[in-house]
């Protein structure tokens, strides 16, 4: 992975050079596994360049978090919250020294300004979506350099803005300049440059036309189809197997999550927002020592106890992604009964029933999956959320399990499964669940399951208009009608 001439000064954060990457975590090295929350903070109020006319909220891109998933582990030692906010802003401002960050010479760099016009003045109707790091915007620029193009023309890209708290915005852009301006792989998304001006932190990416799977996932009214999902499994197995056992150097993703898998036009993946990633062990090297952060509900369990963190921690985090885009349920939800809120420790007890795991299977489906492909996706995120590390797969054995999966054409609605799951589920009452797994798309309130906007857009599924078939029944055209009973012959 080359790294060209190119270089940009950046505020020094700390004393000392930078070498690479592996300065960016100097200060990850752990003591021991302190943890604080950020919230999401409005991206308009913290950018200080943008006009002040600028408003929005959270639309279909890549880090939009729903309101389960709107806390981000951040780790800092207990006292020091609030001064490292305000010591390491004031630090962008007035840096102490400089140092040389070497960056890949295929990245452009714009200036500000030309970023500004590129989004129209970070319009709010450019809006794509905020997250932990700041706000994404919709632009467009010429193919080649970097002035601003109109729109329809040229190069549709997404902006990234940094949120000015601190330090840690700062890594985590360094971090995401740094690997994805070497890591190149078709499951990547594709870094096209960044912006470094005074306190002003930007990234510019690939545009992906359909947004992030969490909200095909949760957001849409109409379901991915079955062999969608299973090849968006497929992507994101093969862009981590690539982090994992193909880089020169291993890097583990360490926020792996739905919101932070990107689909192109051909609902193709490309893995998002590194701003996490992290340098994994090397040598003799079992793990990487480091403080708690990631997403709750995601965050492999040994890694949230130890800080120790290995490849097998991205694992367990796709086992998590696997079980959503399985069973319809986002991995923490606050909204179900005491119980039903933790996707894994809810289905966990169940995986391995080869007899009855159609029952867990998203009900929007309606029967139109795999049977044999189901039950193998099962098998193979139970094997992914072992409590045991080293009992989960490598990346690449995954991803020999998932490349059949998508083609199969052995449908449950074609066979007495579903029958048997219609029976079920007919006979249950639907404003409540049991405790071994039936699913209902109904509420405890009479109310759906999960809220979900209407399709719009580049971002809406294709599908609608192919499916439009309704939960099957129970055919009843062979069932005998009764026949009127024959008069009584007259008495004598």
């Amino acid at each position: 992975m080359g790294v060209g001439p190119e270089a940009m000064k950046v505020g020094s954060w700390n004393e000392g050079k930078s070498k690479g990457k592996k300065n960016i975590d100097e200060e990850d090295e752990a003591t021991g596994c302190w943890m604080k929350f950020r919230f999401m903070g409005s991206c308009m109020s913290s950018r200080t360049k943008v006009d002040s006319s600028s408003s929005g909220t959270s639309t279909q891109y890549a880090d939009s978090r729903s309101t389960n998933d709107t806390i981000k582990d951040l780790a800092v030692a207990p006292g020091a919250l609030s001064s490292t906010t305000s010591n390491t802003e004031s630090t962008l401002s007035t840096p102490k020294a400089a140092e040389e960050l070497k960056v890949a010479s295929q990245l452009r760099r714009f200036t500000f300004s030309e970023l500004k016009s590129a989004t129209k003045n970070f319009r709010p109707e450019n809006l794509l979506g905020e997250g932990g790091f700041g706000c994404v915007f919709k632009g467009w620029i010429n193919e080649t350099g970097t002035a601003p193009a109109k729109p329809g023309s040229g190069l549709p890209v997404a902006v990234k803005t940094l949120n000015h708290d601190g330090l840690q915005g700062h890594k985590e852009w360094m971090a995401e300049v740094i690997y994805l301006g070497e890591l190149l792989h078709p499951n990547l998304v594709k870094l096209v440059g960044y912006g470094i001006e005074d306190d002003q932190r930007l990234l510019v990416y690939e545009f992906m036309a359909r947004g992030s799977l969490e909200n095909h996932l949760f957001r849409r009214s109409l379901p991915l189809p079955w062999s969608i999902r299973m090849k968006i499994a497929l992507g994101a197995a093969m862009g981590l197997a690539f982090l994992h056992e193909e880089a020169e150097r291993p890097v583990i993703f360490r926020d792996f999550k739905t919101s932070n898998i990107l689909l192109d036009a051909e609902y193709n993946v490309k893995l998002s927002d590194f701003g996490l990633a992290k340098d994994g062990p090397e040598g003799d090297k079992t793990h990487v020592s480091t403080r708690v952060m990631g997403t709750y509900g995601y965050a492999a369990p040994e890694y949230v106890m130890t800080g120790h963190l290995t490849s097998k921690s991205d694992v367990y985090s796709f086992g998590v992604v696997l079980l959503e885009m399985l069973i319809g349920r986002r991995s923490m939800d606050k909204s179900r009964p005491p119980g039903e809120q933790n996707l894994v420790e809810w289905a966990r007890p169940h995986l391995g029933d080869r007899r009855r795991f159609y029952r867990l299977v998203d009900p929007q489906l309606e029967g139109r999956f795999s049977i044999k492909g189901a039950q193998k996706a099962f098998q193979l995120a139970a094997h992914c959320l072992s409590r045991d590390p080293k009992a989960r797969p490598l990346m690449s054995e995954i991803v020999e399990v998932l490349k059949p999966l998508p083609i199969l054409k052995d449908l449950a609605c074609s066979s007495s499964h579903l029958q048997a799951m219609h029976a079920e589920r007919s006979g249950s009452n639907p404003n409540t669940r049991n405790g071994v797994g039936l699913q209902s798309g109904i509420s405890r309130n009479g109310q759906p399951s999960r809220s979900r906007s209407l399709p719009n857009g580049l971002n809406a599924s294709p599908y609608h208009l192919n499916h439009p078939h309704r939960s099957p029944k129970p055919s009843t055209a062979n069932s005998p009608k009764p026949t009127p009973k024959s008069p009584k012959p007259a008495t004598a």
